[in-house]
C-alpha cells in the first residue's frame, strides 16, 4: 500500500516536469522556426552551385581573351 502511494505521488510530481519540458520545446521550436537559418545541407548545394559558377566564369574568361587575341591580330 505504502509503495503503491509512493508510486502515485512521483506520478503526480513527474506530470508537471514533463508539461514544461514539453511547453519549452515548443517554445524553443517556435522561436527557431522564426529565425532566418538554413540547413548544412543548402550551404552545401549553394557552395557547390558558386564553385561551378565561377569555373564556368573562369572558362569564358579565356575565351573572351582567346577572341580579344584573334581581333588583334587580325589589325
Amino acid at each position: 500500500m505504502i509503495e503503491t502511494l509512493l508510486q502515485a505521488i512521483l506520478e503526480q510530481v513527474d506530470q508537471p516536469k514533463k508539461d514544461i519540458e514539453n511547453n519549452l520545446r515548443a517554445l524553443l521550436n517556435e522561436a527557431v522556426s522564426k529565425m532566418d537559418l538554413v540547413s548544412k545541407d543548402e550551404i552545401e548545394r549553394q557552395r557547390t552551385a558558386l564553385n561551378n559558377a565561377n569555373l564556368r566564369l573562369n572558362e569564358l574568361l579565356k575565351l573572351v581573351e582567346a577572341l580579344e587575341l584573334k581581333i588583334q591580330n587580325k589589325k
